[in-house]
């Protein structure tokens, strides 16, 4: 038999094979001990992982049950313990959910719901990476929330893989899937009666079991318990802000992350009261008798909430027909509205905006200055005071290079995005007790020859220390940044103050300098300024919300 040894010499080939042959010889578990696999004894029964590029990880380990048939709008139940040892080496569900629409390119670029694993509603699992399960360890624990709003994504998404940051950081990592849309946030408490008080907020308490499982399990993998830093990008904000106002999340997290995402308010319960009762309708289920809700299939479930979506997505919105509710119990409170909540008033923060994070919204790449004009106008109805072309004339002069579209993102982001985490900031600050960090992202992605300026979810890449998805890119100056940012949450966990050796002096915002890092690429740039934008920010802030 003639064997093909792919330009290695026959002795090399050889010796290889015996000693391949010998490890063989000595039983699998010879390998499995130290080179491959890793097992982990946690509350509810020991775990085998996968030991990849001197990093542990986990996938797929569950911290609820099946949230399917009785347990459908219900608060998360325990996970039952298991004899023997249960695999973790594959990803477990995402919620269901609407898949991407890659008719767009930024879908892509930001790849939020592009996710491995299967859809259904035993989606109670999460993912962990780790550099040692090593209970003396106690390394930092960072908890990455997935963004995509209150109805997509998933903690499965290859950009929220923790290998890279776990490694970096000498850290512990952790993402994790919880219920989203209608299976997350369907408010039947007025149509059910007291068996759904917490419906409208179980996706939250989805969240908050997940962090139950890190307090009791995260030890073994080798993370300190004590130092937990709750984080997230757009979606992953909001639920971050919403963790702060619940009083069954207090004592679980010790720092907390907000980037493109402030959440001030949560839904109403009026509000979440009629969409409950619309939906049930389109169901042809009566108040009173939601017995059926628990027995209907899935998909059937599904299609009616994409129905409600689909409107919301037509005005080229995000969905948010379903989303937490305030209930008086879960979610005590409006997150941050009419100020930051006291019982998190411990917790410092960071908070982060992009500066074009609505060009996610528009596909009008070829805007001419006219139709720039126009935008304006738009968005000065109802703000007097302020004429477009004034308006127009005060962005371009900031940056006389951008083109139209990137302008219009700017002004749009001005008036949502960055006025929200100005008022975050603002009232987290105000409360005199925990400091909060802010940072502004200027650095333009590559993609596309930039025509996106720094949009919605440029900065996710460099805050885990991961570079090759669509918005960055590998290059110099990116891992430059990547450095930075990752540092800065790194330290943030560990310590609860992002300064580290690795980027520049960053002081607390406050009301009366308002200190913001800017990371202005190339990484050489970063700097911290005092109320970057500040004529843009009061301009806004004077003319409030449109009428």
């Amino acid at each position: 038999m003639h064997v093909r040894t792919s330009g290695l010499s026959r002795r090399r080939w050889l010796g290889a094979a015996a000693a391949a042959g010998g490890l063989l010889a000595r039983g699998v578990g010879a390998m499995t001990d130290d080179a491959v696999f890793s097992v982990v004894d946690t509350a509810h029964g020991k775990v085998r992982g996968l030991k990849s590029g001197g990093v542990h990880v986990f996938k797929g380990l569950r911290y609820g049950a099946d949230t399917a048939g009785a347990n459908r709008f219900m608060p998360p139940q325990p996970v039952a313990p298991w004899a023997g040892v249960r695999d973790a080496t594959a990803y477990g569900n995402y919620a269901p959910q609407m898949p991407a629409d890659r008719r767009r390119a930024y879908a892509d670029l930001i790849a939020y719901d592009l996710q491995p694993g299967g859809m259904g509603e035993d989606c109670l699992v999460l993912n962990l990476w780790t550099p040692g399960p090593d209970k003396a360890a106690r390394r930092p624990v960072l908890v990455h929330l997935h963004g995509g709003g209150h109805y997509a994504g998933s903690g499965n998404s290859p950009q929220f893989d923790g290998e890279m940051m776990a490694r970096f950081g000498d850290a512990v990592f952790v993402t994790l899937n919880h219920r989203l849309g209608a299976f997350g946030y369907l408010n039947l408490a007025g149509h059910g009666g007291e068996r759904y008080a917490q419906s409208g907020a179980v996706g939250m308490l989805d969240i908050v079991a997940g962090l139950r499982w890190v307090r009791e399990n995260i030890e073994a993998f080798g993370g300190d318990p004590s130092r937990v830093l709750v984080f997230g990008q757009s979606g992953g904000g909001l639920k971050t802000s919403t963790l702060m106002a619940m009083p069954s999340a207090q004592g679980l997290f010790h720092r907390a992350g907000v980037m493109s995402g402030s959440g001030l308010r949560a839904m109403p319960q009026d509000v979440s009261h009629g969409i409950a009762g619309r939906l049930l309708a389109a169901l042809e289920i009566k108040s009173g008798a939601l017995d059926k809700l628990h027995q209907l299939p899935m998909e059937q479930l599904l299609a009616a909430q994409l129905a409600f979506e689909r409107i919301d997505r037509q005005q080229g919105e995000a969905p948010r027909a379903f989303a937490p509710v305030v209930d008086g119990v879960a979610i005590a409170r409006h997150p941050f509205d009419p100020d930051a909540p006291a019982l998190s008033a411990s917790v410092p923060m960071v908070i982060s905006t992009t500066l074009d994070e609505r060009a996610y919204r528009q596909v009008n790449f070829d805007l001419d200055e006219a139709g720039l004009l126009k935008f304006a106008e738009a968005k000065l109805a109802g703000r007097p005071g302020t004429d477009a072309a004034a308006l127009v004339a005060m962005y371009r002069g900031e940056d006389p290079r951008a083109t139209p579209f990137v302008l219009q993102a700017r002004i749009d982001t001005d008036t949502t995005f960055r006025l929200g985490a100005h008022l975050q900031s603002e009232r987290k600050a105000a409360q005199n007790a925990a400091p909060v960090w802010t940072y502004l992202w200027k650095t333009p992605s590559p993609a596309y020859g930039g025509r996106y300026g720094a949009p919605h979810g440029v900065d996710i890449g460099p805050s885990l220390h991961d570079i090759r998805m669509g918005l960055n890119g590998p290059s110099a100056d990116n891992l430059a940044l990547a450095d930075q940012l990752a540092s800065a949450w790194v330290s943030f966990a560990a310590s609860g103050d992002p300064n580290n050796a690795r980027t520049p002096a960053w002081p607390a915002f406050t009301l009366a300098r308002r200190s913001t890092l800017v990371f202005d690429g190339p990484a050489t740039q970063t700097r911290a300024v005092d109320d970057p934008r500040r004529a843009f920010r009061e301009l806004w802030a004077a003319r409030g919300p449109a009428r």
